[in-house]
């Protein structure tokens, strides 16, 4: 019996321990939200890119006749500089001076039975005033001086369209510019509206350049870059994106962006090679891009959350420059802010949060 009770004794003992054991245990801390981030001037990891171009003026022109026929001079070359009124081709004007002259001689015509008809009518209308001829005959007399004012008006008006069909015989250019292409040579029979030169209108130029569809939200409208020129030393100059291509280009996979050149430096030139680099990329850093995801806004003042040093999320105003569909610049950045990009809602000040750089 003593034995009995001494067992149970022992697995009394034992089941005490194993519930102060249990007691004693503390919760495990719940661990820190894990957020997405993007840190600012370092374009997700990379010093930046750089994309290759070339200068273009912003208007480029095609011209072409306006009536069709044999081209008998060329004035200008690829590359001549031209005027505005400058005649740059012509064609042979032997049938639109003929059209001209045959317009000609019948407003002639026209002109003389206008007279004859007004020297009738007034004869006639002295003759009724004096009760010699009746209202019928006057009336006739009207309606040919009516008929004889219509032919000569429609006659002058051929005869201006005829003039007019000789002076595009000439070409010539509507504005100052830069002669880019030479497609119509003397002897070449042409027709009205095809292109036999380009012209570049002088003034505004700027840079194309092509980008990957995977950096293409990298860049948006209004969006400044630097510039550079592989022939001009000193030729640094910041550009503004002016038009992104709606579609990729179906070979190369890649959009066309243009930016405009608003200062542009001393002897550049059209199809110079230009480098296109972003500006946060070389010193701007209160400019940036982000995913539209990242905006905090609970009233009019746009926000982001932004991650300390002790792994705290805190908000810091922005001011929103211009966005797109995805992607949104901002100033009131500094290059190297840790950005969250993802889950913006759900965080609170001061909160705990894990990076996905974290172990």
């Amino acid at each position: 019996m003593n034995k009995r009770m001494k067992a149970v004794c022992c697995l009394m003992t034992a089941i005490a321990v194993l519930c102060l054991a249990g007691c004693g245990k503390t919760a495990e801390p719940e661990k820190a939200r894990l957020v997405k981030t993007e840190t600012v001037g370092t374009q997700n990891g990379t010093d930046g890119f750089e994309y290759t171009g070339t200068v273009k003026g912003r208007y480029e022109s095609n011209l072409a006749f306006q009536i069709g026929g044999r081209v008998t001079a060329r004035n200008v070359q690829l590359g001549s500089v031209v005027h505005a009124g400058d005649i740059l081709m012509t064609v042979n004007p032997q049938d639109a001076v003929q059209a001209v002259n045959q317009a000609q001689a019948t407003l002639s015509s026209a002109q003389s039975q206008l007279v004859l008809a007004e020297t009738n009518l007034a004869r006639y209308e002295a003759l009724y005033a004096q009760d010699a001829v009746s209202a019928a005959v006057l009336d006739q007399y009207r309606t040919t001086y009516d008929r004889a004012k219509a032919q000569y008006d429609q006659a002058a008006a051929t005869a201006e369209a005829q003039g007019n069909q000789l002076s595009y015989t000439q070409l010539t250019a509507d504005s100052d510019g830069v002669i880019s292409a030479v497609i119509g040579e003397p002897g070449q029979v042409v027709a009205a509206g095809q292109t036999v030169l380009t012209m570049v209108q002088a003034g505004d130029l700027e840079v194309q350049f092509n980008v990957p569809e995977n950096r293409i939200h990298d860049f948006v409208v209004g969006k400044e870059v630097a510039v550079s020129f592989w022939a001009l030393r000193d030729g640094n100059v910041t550009g503004t994106v002016r038009e992104i291509a709606p579609m990729a280009d179906t070979a190369t996979r890649t959009y066309k962006v243009t930016v405009t050149l608003p200062q542009q430096p001393q002897g550049l030139q059209l199809g110079m090679t230009a480098t296109v680099k972003d500006v946060n990329a070389v010193g701007d850093d209160s400019t940036c891009i982000l995913p539209l995801a990242a905006i905090y806004q609970t009233g009019d003042t746009p926000q982001v959350w932004v991650v300390g040093k002790d792994k705290t999320v805190s908000l810091k105003a922005v001011s929103v420059e211009t966005f797109d569909e995805n992607r949104v610049l901002v100033k009131g950045l500094q290059r190297g802010d840790v950005v969250v990009t993802a889950g913006v809602h759900v965080l609170t000040e001061g909160q705990s949060v894990r990076t996905e750089g974290d172990a």
